[in-house]
């Protein structure tokens, strides 16, 4: 509920918003309801847990929007257990979605950011990644590695006007 939240609220504030599940009806859902309340949005569906859909959804959003001012990066999946329980898969399934996509649709938003003389860039962390809760070894490691990502990226894209920032909601 994180992101149709995020969603509609920037929508309120005049952004057009795109929304992005790998569940189209999902996506279109909540675009749906964002046109119905006289806002702009459209949805794409995309499995972001692979650079590739990461690379052609910026590149869709591109040709149909223009530019991206704004990127929230809120996508995440928690897949439980501590390192004897979780499986290799799991694993890599989280970090794929957590932080991996993150990279791809960064690396594919900023040079157009730079571009435009500068953006925001919001990243979804967790207070987990900062105080990590039993039993979640994937998702604690992946989150925390969001929030050096996004100082990082705040870091080496400040002088180009890009803010970078990240958020670490609390269980939800």
């Amino acid at each position: 509920g994180i992101g149709s939240a995020i969603s509609r609220r920037l929508a309120s504030e005049g952004a057009h918003v795109v929304v992005t599940d790998v569940n189209a009806a999902s996506a279109e859902g909540v675009a749906a309801e964002i046109r119905s309340g006289g806002h702009k949005a459209s949805a794409v569906a995309a499995d972001i847990a692979k650079g590739d859909d990461c690379h052609a959804l910026v590149k869709q959003v591109l040709a149909a929007q223009g530019h991206i001012d704004v990127l929230v990066n809120n996508a995440g999946i928690n897949r439980r257990g501590n390192i004897l329980a979780i499986s290799e898969d799991d694993w890599q399934a989280t970090f794929a979605v957590n932080i991996d996509a993150m990279f791809h649709l960064c690396r594919a938003v900023i040079p157009q950011m730079i571009e435009r003389g500068g953006g925001a860039i919001v990243n979804t962390a967790s207070q987990w990644g900062l105080h990590p809760a039993p039993n979640h070894i994937a998702y604690n490691v992946s989150k925390a590695a969001v929030a050096s990502f996004t100082q990082n990226l705040g870091h080496d894209y400040a002088p180009h006007k890009i803010r970078v920032n990240a958020v670490c909601p609390g269980e939800i």
